[in-house]
């Protein structure tokens, strides 16, 4: 399996200097199995760049969509694919709390909003937003899910392929203030001893108690789901708009120091724009080896 990163901010992108080693782009990954087939989690700003090198394939598209806030599906009007004539586009999303998150899909491609109208795509594009379980088992894809903490709600991913597993977890508070979707505990047991962990990292203590309830973890937070789940590698991911290239690269370190301190072999990342991640089954014992190429 390999995983690909196209977009790591969250909120809205950020096009300044200060950031260029991370990137700017909005939430978009790639997943790519052994045989070829993929799935794309969220379809933010960084999604433009990922249609630029599928246009040349004819192969069914699958986006696995969190939520439908801004930052999540604006590089879908901009995705090359959607463009093709016949082109096989299964979206997979949620309509918690009565939103209809296929709508802020397509529906910014209004006519208003954006200049072409959903309904004039010539692509094939069609939308779950039930039953997306039994759609998974038709085209053989072993994805669980769970519910987000998160305003709106949504869903985390979790894929399972030939004994190796990754989970997508963003724009989610681990310990919100109001509602809770899923426990401290329930992440915990959903997400113990998988290889790859991409989680929502956004927020700092100094962020708080000003932003308690918006939907977003604490990076310390973060740091402790990965030691309490016994994971293989974390993947800080969706950054703070204003949190620059230095500033994570502090944040790295933080990491590395805490793992360090819980006698633990997790693999720690911040997430960048072109982060590669490779996952391969180790013919002797059958561990996964996980490869940042």
């Amino acid at each position: 399996m390999l995983i690909t990163f196209y977009g790591v901010r969250g909120s809205i992108p950020s096009p300044d200097p200060r950031m260029v080693k991370y990137g700017g782009n909005t939430s978009c990954v790639r997943l790519t199995y052994d045989d070829g087939r993929e799935v794309i989690f969220d379809a933010g700003t960084g999604l433009r760049f990922l249609g630029e090198s599928m246009i040349q394939d004819k192969n069914p598209i699958n986006i696995l969509l969190s939520h439908g806030h801004w930052d999540h599906i604006q590089g879908y009007p901009f995705f090359m694919p959607i463009y093709q004539p016949g082109r096989e586009i299964s979206v997979f999303t949620s309509d918690d709390n009565g939103h209809k998150q296929l709508c802020s899909l397509l529906g910014q491609m209004d006519g208003s909003s954006f200049p072409i109208k959903a309904e004039e795509l010539p692509s094939l594009s069609q939308c779950f937003l039930r039953g997306a379980e039994s759609v998974f088992q038709e085209k053989q894809l072993d994805i669980a899910r769970k519910g987000l903490n998160h305003p709106g709600g949504g869903y985390a991913y979790k894929v399972t392929d030939d004994g190796m597993s990754v989970a997508y977890v963003t724009d989610n508070e681990l310990e919100p203030p109001n509602e809770i979707h899923t426990t401290y505990d329930e992440w915990v047991e959903f997400l113990f001893g998988v290889d790859v962990l991409i989680h929502d990292a956004q927020y700092t203590e100094d962020d708080m108690p000003h932003k308690h309830g918006w939907g977003h973890s604490l990076i310390s937070q973060v740091r402790q789901l990965a030691v309490d789940a016994e994971i293989g590698a974390l993947v800080m991911f969706h950054h703070d708009p204003n949190r620059t290239d230095s500033e994570l690269d502090e944040i790295q370190i933080e990491n590395e120091k805490h793992l360090r301190s819980h006698r633990t072999l997790i693999k720690s990342l911040c997430a960048f724009e072109g982060m590669q991640i490779r996952l391969s089954k180790n013919i002797i014992g059958g561990d996964t080896t996980i490869d940042v190429i």
